[in-house]
């Protein structure tokens, strides 16, 4: 079934409330790597439900997650050939660490790059406290995919990418992934077998599972935070990042960070950018 674009932007996603626990809210943490350094003590704080406990605050990216959706056959998508191009989200108020969270997700639009260049998926995740009936944070994506090319969606326009400055990075930070890091990471609800089937991603050109990307985007987010933030969530507003090749569990993440916020990161095995195009803003950079 070829993908049409009318009926993917009309595609029924059904609302997804979870019941949120504070182990949910700790595995996550440790999911992304928080805890390798026990003597990082304001880390514990997002690890461990006995310190001031906090909610990491990059989870809403797999809070009330959808599932595999794009996978369902109706969608027309070439499942096996799709991933995950950008990443934002914005915070809209404090994150809780229980309770029921409501995901609220929508496609919306499609642009088409021509047939053999894929086509960009734009979706909004909308999460609701469902205690106070507030929105806590929108988490949206880009999905390039890379097999629904000539699928007749509008050509543009294309969401712009922050350019990095051009300059040598204010602060440079190493992060070990491990090998079985993607295994623990798929329990957040990711369930794509690009992540945990050797065979399933030789099929979709990749020599062994890789890592999700919003894994290596929070390997990196931990950093980020830690270095411009001092691990202070009530001064997080945006963030936004491009993903521009994929991790293999096990390999070194080095964060190059800017004092306006920029960053990327590349795998430093094999010297190649995997997060390009990060920015995260701060409390009073909104119109910078």
């Amino acid at each position: 079934m070829p993908l049409d674009p009318q009926k993917l932007l009309a595609y029924p996603i059904p609302d997804v409330r979870q019941a949120l626990t504070r182990r949910d809210v700790a595995f996550y943490a440790l999911s992304v790597g928080l805890g390798q350094n026990p003597t990082d003590r304001p880390a514990l704080n997002f690890v461990d439900p006995a310190q001031d406990f906090r909610m990491f605050p990059l989870m809403p990216v797999v809070l009330a997650y959808p599932g595999f959706w794009l996978g369902n056959p109706d969608t027309g998508v070439d499942a096996l050939r799709l991933v995950l191009g950008e990443q934002r989200v914005t915070w809209r108020r404090p994150l809780p660490v229980q309770g029921e969270i409501i995901g609220r997700t929508r496609v919306t639009s499609i642009i088409d790059k021509g047939v053999g260049k894929g086509a960009l998926l734009y979706s909004d995740k909308e999460l609701i406290n469902a205690a106070t009936g507030e929105c806590i944070a929108v988490t949206s994506s880009t999905t390039f995919l890379r097999g629904d090319g000539g699928c007749g969606a509008p050509t543009g326009p294309v969401q712009p990418a922050h350019a990095i400055p051009e300059r040598a990075a204010d602060r440079v930070v190493d992060s070990p992934t491990r090998p079985e890091q993607a295994l623990y990471y798929r329990l957040n609800g990711d369930d794509n077998p690009l992540h945990a089937d050797p065979a399933f991603a030789r099929r979709a050109g990749f020599e062994r599972p890789i890592l999700h990307g919003l894994c290596t985007l929070g390997v990196a987010f931990h950093a980020v935070f830690r270095e411009l933030a001092d691990y202070r969530s009530e001064l997080l507003r945006a963030m936004q990042v491009r993903f521009s090749a994929p991790v293999y569990p096990g390999e070194t993440l080095r964060t190059e960070i800017w004092s306006d916020g920029s960053f990327r990161t590349r795998v430093l095995e094999r010297d190649q950018v995997v997060l390009n195009n990060g920015r995260l803003t701060l409390a009073g950079q909104e119109g910078a």
